[in-house]
């Protein structure tokens, strides 16, 4: 396995102090484990996102604290801003490279389905990721989820489908499924649909339907 080298130092800053730390491109962090003691970390934020956006967030990295101290970690959370999706803060979690350990990995969706293509049906995704198990050298980045193995609207992948080496247990059932296409709506499904949201609409609050207004001083006739 080819190792994954992060850079952080040791931080002193902490609650408000660390905006500061921020605005000059650092993201604060923490790094612990089984029998560890916990340390605050600075990370420089843009060689984080470029080490996500090149292997994932499922990955053993070699964290090199204060260029000296070396410690296997997977990243166990990411704290980002709503609005600018900026880092505000990253929980790292020190393995034994001898114990098992579980994690999330994300799916990532190749291919393309002839359903989609030609049947003009729609991909759905009911997972994008999944609990895995295993030793931390044997962790992979991302699981593939060939969806081109779906031609037709009866066809689905599932859990069993995906190939995943034998030294990693997925924690979910075999016949969980993951992907499949469904058929498009037709005209008669998207007019009912329509007229549902139109009937519904003055059940919010707030809304009121309209009424015909009588002028002031006139009487509404009787048929």
């Amino acid at each position: 396995m080819d190792k994954i080298k992060l850079a952080a130092k040791l931080r002193t800053e902490m609650g408000r102090k660390t905006n500061k730390g921020r605005k000059a491109g650092e993201v604060p962090a923490v790094v612990y484990g089984k029998g560890i003691e916990s340390k605050p970390l600075w990370v420089n934020a843009l060689e984080f996102r470029r080490l996500v956006k090149k292997s994932g967030e499922s990955v053993v990295i070699d964290l090199v604290i204060d260029g000296k101290d070396e410690r296997n970690v997977i990243i166990h959370e990411v704290q980002r801003a709503p609005v600018k999706n900026t880092y505000l803060h990253l929980d790292f979690y020190q393995v034994n490279m001898k114990e098992k350990i579980e994690t999330e990995v994300e799916f990532m969706f190749i291919g393309e389905s002839e359903a989609v293509k030609a049947m003009g049906g729609v991909l759905v995704k009911n997972m994008d990721h999944v609990k895995v198990k295993c030793l931390p050298a044997d962790l992979p980045s991302h699981i593939d989820v060939d969806i081109s193995k779906i031609t037709n609207f009866e066809d689905h992948i599932c859990i069993k489908d995906l190939n995943i080496s034998e030294k990693v247990e997925i924690e979910a059932e075999p016949e969980t499924v993951v992907a499949l296409v469904a058929p498009p709506r037709t005209e008669e499904e998207l007019t009912s649909l329509e007229e549902k949201v139109e009937a519904d609409v003055t059940k919010v609050e707030g809304v009121v339907k309209e009424e015909p207004v009588v002028e002031e001083g006139k009487k509404e006739e009787k048929k």
